[in-house]
C-alpha cells in the first residue's frame, strides 16, 4: 500500500457566508485552521469571523510536532505551516487594493516557501467584485496552485431568485459613482441581450434605479435582491419603473447589501431604424435635455423610451 504524498503548498481562494453564518461549509473551516496565513481586505470583520468558528489567529508557542498526524494529503495540509505555530505569528494579514502591490510579492514567497496560504473577502466568494485579481494573477505567474474552496456568493445567490434568465448572463457589479460616468456605462449596456447582475451601494440606489429607468425603459424586468440571506432580506420582482417608486417608499430598501438583476433587451422587440426619427431628435435636443426629449419622442412616436434616449446620445456625439 503506497503512501500519501504531501501536496505541495498552496493558495485557497475560500468563500465565506454573506449573510447567514451557517452557510460556511465544514471545507473552509478545515482550510482555514490549517494554512499559516489568512489574507483578508479587514481584519477586524474577518477576525470576528474566524472567531466564531474557532479558527485561532495569534497561534500559541509550539515546541513539539505531532508524530501521530496522518501523512498530508489535500485535506490534510503539510505539516511545513510550522510557520503558524511560531510565537506571536499573527496568521491574519491585511489584503487590499491600497496594498496588494506590497503584499502580493510577500504572499507568494510564503507559498514558494511551503506554507500555504486562504484569501478572503468581507463576505461571499473573493475577486467577485472584491480585491484579489492581482494576487491569483502572480500565482499563476509563479507556478503556485490556485484551489478554489467554494461557497456563497451574492451574485449567484440573487440571478438564482430573480426569476429571469439564467442560461446567459453578464456581471457588472458596481456602477461608477458619478452621475456622468454611471449614465455612459449604462448607456452601453442598452442592447445587450443577456441578463445584466449589478452591485449597489445604498447611498445610491435611487439613482442608479432612476437611471435604469430612464436609459433601459421603464417597463424593464428587474428583480431586487438585498440583505439576502440574512433576517430582512428582500427579493421583489418588479419592472424598473415600479421599482423606484417601491424603493423611494420604504427607508428600509434602502439599507444594506443590495444585488439588482435586470432583464436584457428582448431580442424580438422591433427593430425599425429608429434614425428616420432623427430631424425630430435634433430639434428636441435644441431645448431639452436628453431624459427630457426621449420622454417627449416616445410619446409623440410610440418609440420605447430607451431605444430614442440611446439615439440622442449618439446625435450628441456627432
Amino acid at each position: 500500500m503506497s503512501t500519501p504524498t504531501a501536496m505541495p503548498a498552496c493558495l485557497y481562494i475560500v468563500a465565506t457566508p454573506i449573510g447567514n453564518l451557517t452557510d460556511m461549509t465544514p471545507h473552509a473551516v478545515d482550510i482555514l485552521k490549517q494554512v499559516a496565513i489568512i489574507a483578508c481586505e479587514d481584519t477586524r470583520t474577518s477576525g470576528k469571523l474566524l472567531s466564531h468558528f474557532g479558527i485561532d489567529t495569534k497561534d500559541k508557542k509550539s515546541s513539539k510536532t505531532d508524530d501521530t498526524k496522518a501523512p498530508a494529503t489535500h485535506n490534510n495540509l503539510d505539516d511545513s505551516e510550522a510557520v503558524g505555530k511560531q510565537k506571536g505569528h499573527n496568521k491574519l494579514w491585511a489584503y487590499h487594493e491600497h496594498n496588494s502591490a506590497i503584499q502580493t510579492p510577500k504572499i507568494i514567497e510564503m507559498i514558494q516557501q511551503g506554507h500555504s496560504v486562504a484569501l478572503i473577502s468581507d463576505a461571499g466568494t473573493p475577486l467577485v467584485s472584491d480585491p484579489g485579481y492581482q494576487l491569483v494573477q502572480a500565482a499563476h505567474a509563479a507556478g503556485v496552485i490556485v484551489s478554489p474552496i467554494v461557497g456563497a456568493s451574492a451574485a449567484i445567490a440573487a440571478l438564482s431568485v430573480a426569476g429571469l434568465p439564467s442560461d446567459r448572463f453578464s456581471f457588472i457589479g458596481f456602477l461608477p459613482a458619478k452621475t456622468h460616468g454611471r449614465q455612459k456605462q449604462l448607456s452601453a449596456l442598452t442592447s445587450r441581450t443577456e441578463t445584466l447582475i449589478f452591485y449597489e451601494a445604498p447611498h445610491r440606489i435611487i439613482t442608479s434605479l432612476e437611471d435604469m429607468a430612464t436609459i433601459f425603459g421603464a417597463d424593464r424586468d428587474v428583480a431586487f435582491c438585498r440583505e439576502l440571506t440574512k433576517t430582512f432580506e428582500t427579493v421583489r420582482k418588479s419592472t424598473l419603473g415600479d421599482l423606484v417608486e417601491f424603493v423611494k417608499a420604504d427607508d428600509n430598501q434602502q439599507r444594506g447589501e443590495i444585488v439588482v438583476v435586470v432583464a436584457g433587451v428582448d431580442a424580438a422587440q422591433d427593430t425599425d431604424d429608429i434614425s428616420i426619427h432623427d430631424k425630430l431628435l435634433q430639434r428636441l435636443l435644441e431645448d431639452l435635455s436628453v431624459k427630457k426629449a426621449a420622454a417627449l419622442a416616445s410619446d409623440i412616436t410610440g418609440v420605447k423610451k430607451n431605444a430614442l434616449y440611446q439615439r440622442l446620445l449618439e446625435l450628441q456625439a456627432e
